[in-house]
């Protein structure tokens, strides 16, 4: 099992065109993964267009003047691979893992949708379909108008309030001349990092990139993302009433971003709450969180099904949350009171020794578990370039592992705080009584 201090360093140069390409070589399988990251998600939308990123992530596996829309997933299967491509908040990537002497397939792909993508008009038409379909089967989750909602009553400025799905008017009204700008814009070498890992040589893996991608021209400067969310000046509090089988509560806190050195505590912090949480792709590892203090406290004693905590890694500050689904009988002010006693205790007191070693190992062996494939360690390589590309992701790895109890105790303090809390509520209702909440 490879750990961050026994794999090769990942190397890092920078295209004459802009293209960040990250190299890291892994002997001993004959496989390698290969990404390309974009700069661009949720952060990058405004109202109108928001979900275009998303969209327009769907709409490169639909074909470009050289490959019609299915030939990638054909030749790639053909070829022993796997692939996929998503959208967040910061980001939109497309990935292949192949077999090694397959491996000029998957730069062949992605430097062809660089800047090759069509955007055929029956294509959007039908498109629009499957984005707006996957809007609806996101509402019929209980907890995603809640998410909605306290995402959009903590970022009062801020565009990561809008989420990635984007709103359902913004979907039916967004033209195909939209997709395309916003393709063009963002879709340029100076605007991506390119990561592979596996088993080339460094200098042979960032030739290969370089033949590849380094006659595609760089676009113009990126449009900034100027709007700063605002110290919050008290909490906030939202409530959502619709069918559900019990009652959800979710709190918000605005933290820091991935390049704050507050990151690695925040997320020691957080394996504190609820247990270590995956950095790999997929979540590998799972969350190892029946140790924690949320689930002694919420679950263990019976009043809640389930109860956890996540930070994320953001190129802007972003939020700690908390969520615990209540039991029928429970008392959701005497939730809200523990959640506040623990997040106090927190703050104000050191985590004991055994529990704090506890939760070290317990993210030792996430980073364990995220790095024992190709791919996820490029995802992870990927994703820091992203957030975080002043940081070393190997460092901030080693730095996770040097926390103390008392940097803990201080980043809670800071964050964990009510007046940079927004509350929310999901109430179930009974649709049969005209919304009548259900007690």
């Amino acid at each position: 099992m490879a750990t961050a201090g026994a794999m090769s360093k990942a190397v890092r140069r920078e295209l004459d065109n802009g293209l960040t390409a990250i190299v890291r070589s892994q002997k001993g399988v004959p496989i390698g993964s290969f990404w390309v990251w974009y700069r661009v998600g949720g952060r990058n939308e405004v109202p109108g267009i928001t979900g275009i990123s998303h969209w327009a992530e769907h709409m490169l596996f639909k074909g470009t003047h050289e490959m019609q829309a299915g030939e990638v997933f054909r030749q790639v299967s053909a070829a022993g691979g796997s692939l996929n491509g998503f959208t967040w908040i910061d980001f939109t990537t497309y990935f292949e893992t192949m077999p090694i002497d397959q491996i000029d397939l998957s730069l062949k792909i992605e430097s062809d949708r660089m800047v090759n993508a069509r955007f055929d008009e029956d294509e959007v038409a039908s498109e629009r379909t499957v984005i707006i379909s996957e809007r609806r089967g996101n509402e019929n989750q209980p907890t995603f108008f809640l998410s909605e909602e306290v995402s959009a009553a903590a970022f009062r400025a801020h565009p990561y309030g809008q989420g990635v799905i984007g709103h359902m008017s913004d979907l039916e009204g967004i033209t195909r001349q939209e997709l395309y700008s916003h393709y063009q814009t963002y879709y340029r070498p100076n605007n991506a990092v390119a990561v592979f890992v596996g088993d080339l040589d460094e200098d042979e893996a960032f030739a290969r990139i370089e033949r590849a991608f380094g006659a595609v021209e760089r676009g113009p400067e990126i449009p900034a993302v100027r709007t700063r969310e605002p110290e919050p000046q008290g909490e906030r509090r939202v409530t959502v009433r619709r069918p559900a089988p019990n009652r959800v509560l979710q709190m918000a806190f605005l933290a820091t971003n991935a390049a704050h050195a507050d990151a690695p505590a925040l997320m020691i912090a957080d394996a504190i709450l609820s247990g270590a949480k995956s950095i790999g792709l997929s979540g590998a590892g799972g969350t190892l969180g029946r140790s924690s203090r949320l689930y002694r406290s919420l679950v263990s004693t019976g009043l809640a099904s389930s109860a956890g905590s996540s930070v994320s890694l953001t190129i802007d500050p972003s939020l700690f949350t908390i969520g615990a689904s209540l039991q029928p009988d429970s008392d959701p002010d005497q939730i809200e009171s523990i959640v506040s006693e623990e997040l106090a205790r927190l703050a104000t007191e050191p985590v004991p020794e055994d529990e704090f070693n506890r939760a070290l190992r317990q993210m030792r062996a996430q980073i364990a578990y995220a790095m024992e494939t190709v791919t996820s360690q490029a995802y992870w390589l990927g994703s820091m370039a992203i957030a975080a590309p002043q940081r070393d992701s190997d460092e901030f790895l080693r730095e996770l592992q040097a926390v103390t109890p008392a940097d803990v105790q201080a980043v809670a303090a800071r964050y964990l705080t009510p007046n940079r809390r927004t509350v929310g509520w999901l109430i179930p209702i009974d649709e049969a009584s005209n919304g009548a909440a259900s007690e």
